[in-house]
């Protein structure tokens, strides 16, 4: 269930070094072909890291054969020489690629990294690990790459969905900065459907849309969000859009889940859907106001069903909505109606880990949902502690 389920594709994760603890922090992941298509989003943050403008630009051509990725060092804020570094990982893929089968470019190689902001790799360690990643490629390496590119994760993170003779998979790691802009990640999906470039963009902006791009665990933009995808067509089969599109939301939804479940020092998930909206912008809006107010993250962990803080959030938002028709329920209990008292609170059972809060605006009919967390101590804990 990983990067290797899909046909036409290998994969590796190794320990290079660049872990003082010795841990796992090198991967690669190849595509064998015969198609080498491939698209990518990446964050928003105007602060990119090195390896986000490098495969940004070689994603320009719509082809990719490999990424590699590591943990262990963002790379990011690094300046000129971290921008070489990156490209000189690039290389080197390239060359020991070339060296055991048809020779290939460094740009069609992507590079994502993910670790501590500010410091150099260490070069010295991640090129002789892209040797030795190199020689353990294989069709069955998709776990030990997903293990490869944790940092603070304490679960790898992957996901495959089979349709009729084809499939699309995956493998993400994040478990802070988690945030629109896509979160804090890097994920690879791959697939052996044979589908153009193009199409590859479409369904993957479609996907990280809804999925990616509404995780919002504790409102910290990456500098290094990366998510792509890559087609090898070893399948020989062309799906239809819509079912490719779903089948790729499908896989993207199932790892963002995954990324919430697993967000750092998180104890609660909470599910918030916001209904009867003038707008989807404006459910998306409430939604994330609604995600990232300490208030009510705080309650939330304290089992306590304060939707006053969910009012409070709301009217932070620019989306349209009238105060005195305003609900909100909490675990399926409507505690508050038309902006005011509702149901008993006492009702709302708050001692399992999904908590779901629904916002009604009562000013349309569209909605949207967003996944965020609640704020503990052990979160502020692992940032106060927190390094490479």
């Amino acid at each position: 269930m990983s990067v290797t389920t899909a046909k036409g594709f290998t994969a590796a994760g190794i320990a290079a070094g660049i872990k003082e603890n010795g841990n796992p922090d090198l991967a690669l992941v190849v595509n064998t072909g015969p198609r080498r298509a491939a698209a990518g989003v990446f964050t928003s943050n105007r602060v990119k890291a090195a390896p986000v403008l490098w495969s940004q630009q070689v994603l320009a051509t719509g082809e990719l054969t490999a990424v590699v990725l590591n943990s262990g060092g963002a790379n990011a804020c690094t300046g000129p020489q971290g921008f070489q570094d990156t490209h000189a990982t690039a290389e080197k893929v390239a060359e020991v690629l070339s060296g055991a089968g048809p020779a290939v470019g460094a740009g069609e190689v992507a590079v994502a990294s993910t670790g501590l902001i500010g410091l150099l790799l260490p070069m010295d360690k991640v090129l002789p690990g892209v040797e030795k990643a190199a020689e353990e490629l294989s069709e069955h390496g998709g776990e030990k790459a997903a293990i490869a590119i944790k940092t603070t994760d304490t679960v790898h993170k992957t996901a495959v969905v089979t349709r009729s003779g084809w499939t699309v998979g995956g493998m993400a790691k994040g478990a802070g900065m988690l945030a629109p802009g896509l979160a804090t990640m890097l994920v690879v999906l791959t697939t052996d459907a044979d589908v153009p470039a193009g199409d590859l963009d479409t369904a993957l902006r479609d996907a990280t849309r809804l999925t990616f791009d509404r995780v919002d665990s504790d409102g910290c933009m990456s500098t290094n969000d990366t998510v792509l995808l890559l087609a090898s067509g070893a399948s020989g089969v062309t799906p239809g859009t819509a079912e490719f599109t779903e089948a790729v939301r499908a896989v993207c939804d199932d790892l963002a889940r995954q990324l919430i479940g697993d967000a750092e020092g998180a104890s609660k998930d909470i599910r918030i859907e916001v209904v009867n909206a003038a707008t989807e912008d404006d459910a998306v809006e409430v939604g994330r106001s609604i995600a990232r107010n300490n208030l009510l993250k705080c309650a939330i962990h304290g089992e306590d069903p304060n939707w006053g803080r969910v009012l409070s959030a709301i009217g932070t938002t620019q989306a349209a909505f009238d105060p005195d028709l305003l609900n909100v329920a909490i675990n399926g209990v409507w505690v508050c109606k038309n902006g005011s008292v509702g149901e008993d609170r006492d009702l709302v059972d708050m001692r399992y880990r999904e908590v779901t809060i629904t916002a009604d605006l009562a000013a349309g009919s569209e909605s949207a949902v967003i996944w965020a967390n609640d704020l503990t101590a052990d979160y502020v804990h692992e940032n106060s502690a927190y390094s490479s």
